[in-house]
């Protein structure tokens, strides 16, 4: 696989992974869940480099991930406490944990350089260059593997699940009555979003990940109002806005994540203007 095609493939695949997960997001309002949780990797990173004592694919994985649930455990308290409003709870749980990374940077790592363009556009033109290798055989690219992994297994989720997420998401109170617990199935969702936001975020950086885990989920939401239509139409509608990115980026010979979040917004504006 080529540089060009690892990069349309990565992002193809961010897309739908993103968009599996990104529609019940949407619907349970907690669409800057994501933005949230793209800010709240970095103290994990940063212990993540202090357990491996350098650079560690692994470790600076899971301190991500593990972060990121640190986060979604700490909203969902200050949310359900009945003092603080969802959104604000948000707000106030990534602010301070972005907060303790950065401190945790200066105050231990200062001679670790952070690319603060890598964390916002990532480098998603150079994806087809970090390869996988079993022994001596070349698998390819990392992030396709990542991503194709993370991608198959929010399609079961969401596949098997079904019913559990339509109900917790439309009516939580009958999914309980149904016997369902709508506080499992939800942390569920976010230890996907979570794993999936971090897993992308390597790649293609802070911005596209919020993109394409929102906007192709809000434009679907514009042209259908039944759920199966709406996923599939947020996975047709990333995959299209990654394709259509890159080849924009290339004839204007510009950053690659940052043209495909922006056919993100093409695409819902479209949407907006030619929905019934």
């Amino acid at each position: 696989m080529g540089p060009s095609a690892a990069i349309v493939v990565t992002g193809v695949l961010v897309a739908a992974a993103s968009a599996l997960l990104g529609t019940f997001l949407v619907l349970r309002r907690m669409a800057m869940m994501t933005d949230a949780i793209t800010h709240a990797v970095l103290p994990g990173l940063v212990l993540g480099y202090a357990v491996a004592g350098g650079p560690n694919l692994l470790l600076a994985f899971v301190g991500a991930a593990t972060s990121s649930l640190v986060l979604v455990a700490l909203v969902d308290r200050l949310s359900r406490s009945g003092r603080v409003d969802s959104q604000a709870a948000i707000g106030v749980a990534f602010s301070a944990m972005f907060a303790l990374g950065t401190f945790l940077v200066t105050r231990f790592f200062s001679d670790v350089h952070l690319d603060t363009d890598a964390v916002l556009y990532g480098n998603i033109e150079f994806v087809g260059f970090d390869r996988l290798f079993l022994g001596d055989v070349d698998l390819g690219p990392r992030s396709v593997w990542v991503m194709g992994a993370l991608c198959l297994v929010n399609l079961a989720f969401v596949t098997v699940f079904s019913k559990e997420l339509e109900l917790t998401t439309f009516d939580p109170a009958l999914a309980a009555a149904l016997g369902f617990t709508p506080a499992v199935v939800h942390y569920a969702l976010m230890a996907l979003v979570s794993v999936t936001a971090v897993g992308a975020f390597t790649a293609v950086g802070a911005i596209l990940v919020v993109a394409l885990m929102v906007v192709p989920a809000a434009t679907a939401l514009l042209l259908s109002q039944r759920l199966r239509v709406v996923i599939v139409l947020s996975v047709l509608i990333g995959a299209a806005s990654a394709v259509t990115g890159y080849l924009a980026a290339t004839a204007f010979d510009t950053s690659v994540s940052g043209m495909m979040a922006t056919m993100t917004g093409v695409f819902f504006g479209l949407a907006l203007v030619g929905s019934p």
